[in-house]
């Protein structure tokens, strides 16, 4: 099996990486039992992601591949340090704004509702049924490129999407991957909630721990398959 793993950062794998001995580059490959294993660290954002995830795409087939990462909550269900999966990603940024009121590509008439491999403005890959993904709470995600930090523009997101989680690359990866049919999943770990920005209540280094074991305890199984 040849699978792909990226995330935006080095940081939020480092743990990972060592784990299995690849070096901090931002591309490297490795082999781990019956798995062979790339790394993609793409850079922050929706644009890097695209690019750097499609050039790695056109290089190689791949069987898998799995965007890793820390997430904000909007859903105060969710406690931080918890591994969640992205069931469905989506970027609610892109429209217009008409006075008040915001307008969706498909209010706009830009985009039809349910041109592949968007569903109703939504990105829900087919799910992979790795058994490992089994213990992770689905989670519904948005793709933003301004975090969330002011109590009107949080407040006006939830009413119009509702979304469980907030990242800066999910809904890019998702839509390069579905559109070359590349079987992928999202997964990521709370680092915080939404809310008015502070930092001070933030846990990163929580939510990256507990990322990270699930990750190698993911690969470990996969190796081992």
């Amino acid at each position: 099996m040849k699978c792909l793993l990226t995330a935006a950062t080095l940081e939020e794998i480092k743990p990972t990486i060592h784990h299995f001995g690849f070096p901090e580059a931002a591309f490297s490959s490795n082999a781990a039992g019956n798995l062979e294993l790339d790394v993609l660290i793409s850079g922050v954002g929706m644009v890097s992601t695209a690019h750097q995830l499609t050039r790695a795409l056109l290089k190689a087939p791949y069987d898998l591949a799995v965007n890793a990462g820390i997430a904000g909550a909007f859903d105060r269900n969710l406690p931080i340090g918890e591994v969640v999966q992205i069931s469905s990603d989506q970027f609610p940024e892109m429209g217009a704004e008409d006075g008040t009121q915001f307008l969706s590509l498909i209010q706009l008439g830009l985009q039809d509702p349910k041109a592949f491999p968007f569903l109703w403005g939504e990105l829900c890959p087919q799910d992979p049924w790795l058994p490992e993904l089994r213990s992770l709470q689905k989670v519904r995600g948005i793709t933003v490129n301004k975090v969330h930090g002011h109590l009107d523009s949080i407040l006006a997101i939830q009413d119009r999407v509702n979304p469980q989680v907030e990242s800066m690359e999910g809904a890019a990866f998702y839509y390069v991957c579905m559109s070359e049919q590349v079987p992928c999943v999202q997964i990521r770990s709370i680092s915080n909630y939404v809310e008015p920005r502070n930092r001070d209540a933030w846990n990163i280094p929580l939510a990256v721990k507990e990322l990270n074991q699930y990750l190698i305890e993911m690969i470990t199984v996969l190796a081992e398959s």
